[in-house]
């Protein structure tokens, strides 16, 4: 092998150390983060069959709004227009929007049967911040994708984005149902489709 593409094989390396020693430097590794989520989650999953949802709630409300940056998601969810809202109309979206996360995990894992979480302890670079790459492995063996966006703030990072099968934005997914809901009720509409849909998470 020549000089020169030893040099191009091996010129990244140099590169991916500073960038991990640099997560490292602010506020730890992202993926654990993540781990740390998934335990959380985890616990909750396999005591399920004996929590009801609002106990489900509770234990996981914790888990969820220290992973998740969820003021951030639910400006970033309406788009441009949260700047056109009151105060108080970007305060009770937001407090819906809290809970509507919430109650989504609080139904979701709301069992257990074998399920597993790996977590790449290694996350990537982004424009946007990092990604964290993982895997859901269902007990029968089949695997679900799901890497999560995480950006520093204030000495922690948090995620502000989740990419289903590794590639489908969340956040451009609830962009485009919230920015129909806005174009034909405005901000108070969104709210009340946001616990009309949390109602509907709670009851199952």
């Amino acid at each position: 092998m020549s000089m020169s593409r030893r040099a191009v094989l091996i010129a990244p390396l140099p590169a991916l150390w500073a960038f991990r020693h640099a997560i490292a430097a602010e506020g730890g590794n992202p993926a654990t983060v993540i781990q740390h989520f998934y335990d959380d989650l985890l616990a909750v999953m396999k005591e399920a069959k004996h929590l009801a949802f609002d106990e489900r709630y509770k234990r996981l409300t914790p888990a969820v709004t220290r992973t998740f940056a969820l003021a951030l998601m639910s400006r970033l969810s309406v788009g441009p227009e949260w700047a056109q809202f009151s105060p108080d109309q970007q305060q009770r979206l937001t407090d819906v929007f809290v809970r509507y996360t919430i109650s989504v995990y609080a139904n979701r894992f709301d069992d257990f049967n074998g399920e597993r979480f790996e977590v790449d302890a290694n996350p990537t670079p982004n424009p946007n911040g990092v990604v964290v790459q993982t895997r859901l492995i269902k007990s029968n063996g089949e695997t679900v994708v799901l890497n999560y966006l995480l950006r520093q703030s204030g000495g922690a990072w948090q995620v502000i984005d989740i990419y289903l099968s590794g590639t489908i934005s969340e956040l451009a997914t609830r962009r485009s149902e919230f920015t129909s809901v806005l174009h034909n009720g405005g901000a108070e509409a969104l709210v009340k489709v946001l616990e009309q849909r949390t109602a509907a998470l709670r009851t199952g």
